[in-house]
């Protein structure tokens, strides 16, 4: 499913003449369509950040650092941001260790590691800004099998061996008039931590009526299935393997020419789409009570039964300092994420991500304006 960016281009910046200097990650966004004179970034203090992190944002951050160095450099400002997709995990240990300005997680950082950020941050909180979403998608490789419906419930019974022929009584009831075969379903998992095995865990934990019973985490618990190295390989494995199913950011199922299942949450069948999944980003609420923190519920997203709300979507945050940074990071880290939250957001979709809805995109601006 190829996500499309509708609107009239102002301006083109080829991007891919201008260095890019992300550590470990190599830049996809190599030319950035952007109307550089719209940008509010101030692209003041420090020249280059550097962060650490998530790397389900990774190709995000492609677009956000490309996006970035065409405003500035319309500004007469040489800037970088060096992005190195190390995991979440090792995003939040060198943010907390004071070895990068931010850090991209796909959990919010909270409990004994939030204290210690904050002791990082000069006694000041740091904030959970989700600035990255993407959705989740179920994708399966079932032979004449094109517009396939899962509830929670069900999709909680596959992958945890509830369920495990594709005519199995409960899928046939979600798709009536379908011919569903007489195979064994072959569930493909993550064989490594990820943070897209944590979400898919907790919306099966919000939505599946107790059918999901063993927890979430960044480790599958569901106790079946065949393992698969990251989200380009269980993509691959499904698109081989007649039979099979797996979770998998949606970008991924796209390149593997994967069928996608729609998922009824209730109000009928929700097809993947951005405009599916940004209608249950746009229902989110905050688990914060109060200042900057953008703490997002998940279960405003994944409980959600709104009609045309596809629920299985992945937030990723940028992990600050509320205050405590020197002028000059602090300048820098507002400027870049002023850029991101705004401009940035316009080549997204061609990553397979949402595009931050207005309503979202304002509450995230009085945030990052608020950075000390």
């Amino acid at each position: 499913m190829n996500f499309k960016r509708s609107g009239a281009l102002l301006g083109v910046v080829a991007a891919g003449a201008l260095t890019l200097a992300a550590c470990g990650s190599d830049n996809n966004a190599s030319e950035v369509d952007v109307d550089t004179s719209a940008s509010t970034a101030s692209c003041e203090g420090k020249p280059t950040l550097s962060a650490a992190g998530s790397s389900a944002q990774k190709n995000a951050m492609d677009t956000f650092v490309s996006t970035y160095i065409a405003v500035c450099s319309a500004k007469g400002a040489n800037v970088n941001v060096a992005y190195n997709p190390s995991g979440s995990g090792d995003g939040r240990t060198q943010f907390i260790a004071k070895q990068i300005d931010f850090a991209g997680s796909d959990s919010a950082i909270k409990d004994e590691q939030a204290a210690q950020a904050a002791e990082r941050c000069a006694g000041n909180p740091a904030w959970n800004l989700p600035l990255v979403f993407g959705p989740v998608a179920v994708a399966y490789n079932v032979d004449g099998v094109d517009n396939l419906v899962l509830d929670a419930e069900t999709i909680a019974k596959i992958f945890n061996g509830g369920i495990t022929k594709w005519n199995d009584p409960a899928i046939a009831a979600l798709n009536s008039g379908a011919t569903l075969p007489d195979t064994p379903i072959a569930a493909i998992v993550r064989s490594d931590s990820s943070g897209t095995t944590d979400n898919f865990q907790k919306y099966l934990e919000t939505a599946s009526a107790g059918a999901w019973t063993t927890g979430a985490g960044s480790d599958f618990t569901g106790g079946i299935g065949e393992g698969a190295k990251g989200s380009a390989g269980v993509a691959q494995a499904v698109a081989s393997t007649p039979g099979s199913v797996t979770y998998v950011e949606s970008s991924f199922a796209t390149q593997n020419n994967l069928n996608v299942a729609q998922i009824d949450t209730g109000s009928g069948p929700v097809e993947l789409s951005e405009e599916s999944a940004g209608k249950a980003i746009e229902g989110a609420a905050f688990a914060s009570t109060g200042g900057g923190d953008l703490t997002l519920d998940l279960s405003s997203i994944y409980g959600t039964t709104e009609a045309g709300a596809y629920p299985l979507v992945l937030a990723t945050y940028e992990i600050v300092c509320s205050g405590g940074y020197d002028a000059d990071t602090s300048a820098a880290v507002k400027s870049f994420l002023t850029s991101a939250a705004n401009e940035g957001q316009e080549g997204l979709s061609e990553q397979g991500y949402v595009p931050l809805p207005d309503s979202f995109k304002t509450k995230l601006t009085e945030s990052i304006n608020a950075i000390g």
